[in-house]
Formats: structure tokens, sequence, C-alpha cells
């Protein structure tokens, strides 16, 4: 059963890992510095205790440990219980949702490891925003892909936005970079998957013709810019989303939704 260890002061260094959430060069949750993962809010912390990133620690008000103290019963770990008022002055901003969980960063997974069994993958280059990311790791999770891999450009799905935007989900969907980019894509196409990059291309398949395969690798871009031409010569096919005339192009995790959705009507 998780410890409840009241915390009334700021400066209390037993919080440190969850201190200065908005300052850019001290932030925790970086890739560098502590490496370490953040869940915020009941429900991302129900997923992280549900995903290989196991907790270390919690700081929340005490509503959130009467919400989480049953998930918790399982889990020798410590729930700093702290005011609202002194929460926010540990993580550098009032928050609505009342309770952190801190983990630490699992180790670069290979890529290919992620392809055993899987029959459905996205591939992402150049998705810098952290929000967009979040989204496709739901709408991954809701809708069946199996591992998301990252080209160059990407954010850092493990990232506090990423995560919260997730709903958790970057913590349970499998991840990882590709590192030979774009040659790595040849990886996929030897173990059976149709590689597949989404384009407004006019002349390009449409989704619903394109992922009829046992296999399939989606290759999203960046908003605004799309895949780099380098990409693109990489994949074995184009495909298309049909659009209205006057448009060319979605929101990147909106057409990611849609991408995944026709995977599995065609499945």
């Amino acid at each position: 059963m998780a410890v409840v260890l009241d915390v009334d002061s700021a400066a209390d260094p037993r919080v440190d890992d969850f201190r200065d959430l908005k300052a850019a060069d001290r932030r925790p949750d970086r890739p560098g510095g502590k490496g370490l993962a953040i869940a915020e809010g009941a429900v991302v912390v129900r997923r992280m205790l549900e995903s290989p990133f196991r907790p270390h620690a919690l700081l929340g008000v005490d509503k959130r440990w009467q919400d989480l103290a049953a998930d918790l019963a399982d889990f020798d770990i410590p729930f700093y219980r702290a005011p609202a008022e002194v929460m926010a002055q540990v993580v550098g901003f009032h928050l609505n949702r009342g309770v952190l969980a801190v983990a630490h960063r699992q180790p670069v997974r290979d890529f290919t490891d992620l392809l055993a069994g899987a029959t459905t993958v996205a591939v992402l280059e150049g998705v810098n925003d952290h929000e967009n990311l979040g989204a496709m790791f739901r709408n991954a999770a809701g809708l069946g892909v199996d591992a998301v891999l990252f080209g160059p450009g990407c954010a850092d799905p493990l990232y506090r936005r990423s995560i919260r935007v997730s709903m958790g989900h970057a913590l349970r969907v499998p991840f990882a970079p590709v590192p030979d980019w774009p040659a790595g894509l040849e990886v996929l196409r030897r173990q059976g998957f149709q590689v597949i990059a989404l384009s407004p291309d006019p002349a390009a398949a449409t989704l619903a013709a394109a992922l009829a395969g046992r296999r399939v690798a989606l290759l999203l871009g960046a908003e605004g810019p799309g895949l780099t031409e380098e990409a693109m010569a990489a994949a074995d096919m184009r495909a298309r989303i049909p659009m209205s005339p006057g448009t060319d192009s979605l929101n990147v995790a909106t057409a990611a939704a849609m991408a995944f959705y026709e995977r599995v009507r065609a499945s």
C-alpha cells in the first residue's frame, strides 16, 4: 500500500522530482537532466500504474489521494500529500487536476523489436508539436495501432503535455526511433510491411483502396510541410484523404485518426 507523507513546505527536498515544471532549463521531464516521465491527473496516473513506467512517487492534494487509494493498494511508493497552494509552489503553477506521478524513463527500444506480431504501425517524420503527438498516441491506442516509430524532428512523447493529451497512452503504446532515416524504412519492407505515405497529392490512391495489406506502416509528416521528398520516395505508395474542394489538408492528428480508422475497416 502506498504510504501518505504530508508536505507542508514547497522547499521540502522529497518533492524535487516535481519541481519547476515550467522552467525549460530545469524541467525534470526532459530527456536529459533527470529524464523522468510525469503523469498528470487521476486518469493518466491510473494509466501509468498499468504501464511499463512504474511510478516511484506521487504528489497530490488529499482529494486525489482519496480517489487513488484503491489503485495504489499494491504499490509500495510514497504519496506526498500537500495543500493546493504548496503543490502550486512546487510545480510552478496551479494544477487543476490535483495529482502528479513520476517514473523513470525506460531505455530506448530497438524499433525492430516492436515489429514482431505487429500488423499496423505509425511512422512519424517531423511531428514536432507535443499536443499533436499526444493526440496521435490516443488515436493509436483507440484504433489498434501496434507501435509508433519516429523519424527525425519529432517531439518528445514523454514530455508532460504529450502524456497528458494522450490520456496516458504515450506510456502504453510502444514507441521507438528509426535511427537510419529514411533508409531504415527498408527494414519494415523486409518484414512484410507495405509503407504507405499520406499525401494530399490528388494522384495518390484513396486511403480506403490503400490499406488492405496484411501489414501496413502509415507514414505521416509534420503539420504544414508534410513528409520530405526523401521519405516519400522511400514509401511503397502514396495515399490521400478525399477532401472537399478548396481544402488540401487536415490537422496531422486528425488525418492520422482517419487513416487508423480506415485501416481498422480494411482489416
